[in-house]
């Protein structure tokens, strides 16, 4: 009885590692794709528009 108490771990973590590999393979792309990507684009824009400029590089 010792084998089903040493194997049960590994096999939950295999099952919940396959479905979240499945989730996220699903969340790819879709009818949420547009949205998710817009998101991204405005927060880097945001994140870009927050950082100061940087001074000019002049080697002598």
């Amino acid at each position: 009885m010792d084998y089903v108490s040493a194997l049960v771990p590994p096999v939950v973590m295999a099952v919940l590692f396959i479905a979240v590999i499945r989730v996220i393979v699903k969340t790819q792309g879709g009818a949420n794709k547009a949205k998710e990507d817009a998101a991204v684009d405005a927060a880097l824009a945001q994140s870009e528009a927050a950082r100061p400029p940087s001074a000019p590089h002049t080697e002598a």
